[in-house]
């Protein structure tokens, strides 16, 4: 039994303590042997973790403590010892492990509250008036991410010759295109076998879907995206941007296209601002052509201003919140909190002056029964606004508007803040059980008993401004207008299930639209019938009438 055990554990029977290291012969280029096989261990973790070789992200040196620790078991098994240079090495691991704990306890807020409050500018000053004046609805966002989705897929099935070859992601991003909100997003490889037979050419095309008049578009490209969160290997988006920058921090990469139609992938670069590893923060932004994968870093101030979401929406939200909590310090966030703020649960996007702008509400922690005001973010520039109104907090007036057609069981979208007749008011879509959208509603944030619904935005504009008008707000400052002329021309389209109809008027340069739901003759109207349209007006060339009468 003894030569048994002598045969393949080496002389322990002895009894003698770390014999069985000292009777293995040590192995020649041990050393070596465990680099290679560390190195090589490293090098295919980093292909699929796609972490950044950088001392400032946790997440590489704990990944980089492993691999010491990973070194130190290969050299002590092949050099048949466990040497002062493997306790040096374990020492080096221990020290960066510790290094990761400690940095994030001496960045934690409980130290640096006043920083964490500070690392959003918000202009407390802020005008919403002068802000946010006399909104044109030609330009107002009627749908929301999930309505888009359903445009778009079903846009999508209409293409024969890409339906079976490619699938919709469903990013759908909110961006504004020659001054108009749109959600755009790319498609995808359906499975392996379609990236083997498609990949060569690229994606053929990408989605946009107008926000305003609910048009969705598959925009094919003279040449394709080769550049995708569906590709593999090195032509995956976060992989390119990765091989090319190693040791930049960036988030998920957002698809945006520039003035021309162009598509790009923009990847959010951070950095760590408190500390080793708090108050998190955007210094800049890698572009990247999806179409040939060239690349260009800017520093956060020289971002093209086509670009409109560099700030990711949670890094936004979390830095409001901390500016609303670490107002008087760290401590009163858990006691007295005296004047602590916190954002309401939802948020959506306005677009100003070809910008997309974070919305969302603000409220007591005491009490979330409304809202005492509001803030305003640039996703480009992180200008930051807030707005000292109070009124209902968005939800109770989403309850509000759905109430208002509780008959036919519409949902409401989250709203979004416009001045409409110098007054706040929360604008939303009601969608049916489909998800499509039916109706608009218009909700006072003073007052939110005080709603108004329509089959069309100018429908629901005017009968909004008559109960402004009733209940005795001052401010109240449009213009309706009738009109009485000859159709010039008409055409009629689609939009999502619901027939319009465009049209002109002899001696008007505007054009005008009138949803199916506001006269059932509409259908067998033709140049040269008269007809009288009311309208609010504005600056803009078109037009959604609010009533038409065909005489």
């Amino acid at each position: 039994m003894d030569k048994i055990f002598e045969k393949f554990f080496g002389r322990v029977v002895e009894g003698n303590r770390g014999e069985f290291f000292q009777s293995k012969t040590p192995k020649k280029n041990g050393t070596i042997k465990a680099l290679v096989i560390t190195l090589i261990f490293f090098l295919v973790a980093e292909y699929f973790t796609l972490l950044p070789i950088n001392l400032r992200s946790p997440d590489f040196v704990f990944f980089f403590s492993f691999c010491l620790i990973i070194f130190i078991g290969l050299r002590s098994l092949f050099n048949a010892s466990f040497d002062k240079i493997n306790k040096y090495i374990l020492g080096v691991a221990v020290i960066f492990i510790a290094y990761v704990f400690i940095g994030q306890l001496i960045s934690s807020p409980i130290f640096h509250a006043s920083r964490y409050q500070e690392q959003l500018n918000v202009d407390k000053n802020a005008d919403f008036y002068k802000d946010n004046e006399k909104v044109n609805y030609q330009s107002i966002p009627v749908v929301d991410k999930d309505s888009a989705q359903r445009l778009g897929d079903r846009k999508m099935g209409e293409i024969v010759d890409y339906v079976s070859q490619f699938e919709v992601d469903d990013e759908y991003g909110q961006i504004n295109f020659n001054d108009k909100p749109f959600r755009v997003t790319t498609i995808s490889y359906s499975d392996l076998i379609k990236w083997f037979t498609n990949h060569g050419e690229g994606l053929p095309a990408y989605i946009r879907v107008d926000m305003v008049t609910q048009e969705s578009e598959v925009v094919r490209l003279e040449e394709g995206m080769k550049y995708s969160h569906s590709d593999l290997f090195f032509r995956n988006i976060n992989r390119h941007i990765r091989l090319h920058y190693p040791t930049m921090m960036f988030e998920e990469p957002s698809f945006e296209i520039d003035d021309d139609g162009n598509p790009y992938w923009i990847a959010p670069v951070y950095n760590y601002k408190i500390g080793l590893f708090g108050g998190k923060d955007i210094t800049g932004a890698i572009m990247v052509n999806a179409i040939d994968g060239s690349s260009q870093y800017y520093d956060i101030k020289d971002v093209p201003t086509w670009v409109d979401r560099v700030y990711p929406s949670d890094l936004l939200l979390s830095q409001l919140e901390n500016w609303g909590k670490y107002t008087n310090g760290y401590f009163n966030t858990i006691f007295s909190q005296k004047g602590v703020l916190k954002p309401t649960d939802g948020y959506n996007y306005v677009a100003l002056d070809d910008d997309v702008y974070l919305y969302t509400g603000l409220t007591s922690v005491s009490s979330d029964a409304s809202n005492v005001g509001f803030a305003l973010i640039n996703m480009r520039t992180k200008e930051s606004k807030y707005y000292a109104i109070s009124g209902a907090e968005e939800f109770s007036a989403m309850s509000s508007a759905e109430g208002k057609v509780q008959n036919l069981k519409y949902t409401a979208t989250f709203p979004i803040l416009i001045n409409a007749g110098g007054q706040p008011t929360y604008f939303m879509s009601l969608k049916d059980g489909a998800g499509l959208v039916k109706q608009y509603a218009f909700v006072s944030v003073e007052n939110y008993q005080i709603v108004a619904v329509g089959d069309s935005v100018a429908e629901a504009e005017k009968q909004y401004y008559k109960l402004l008008s009733d209940n005795g707000k001052v401010k109240v400052d449009f213009e309706a207008k009738t009109v009485t002329a000859k159709i010039a021309h008409i055409q009629s389209a689609v939009v999502n299930g619901n027939s319009h109809y465009y049209f002109r008027l002899e001696g008007l340069e505007k054009n005008f639209i009138a949803p199916i739901s506001l006269n059932d003759g509409l259908p067998l109207l033709k140049t040269g019938d008269t007809v009288t349209i009311e309208y609010v007006e504005d600056e803009s060339n078109s037009e959604t009438v609010s009533s038409i009468k065909i005489n």
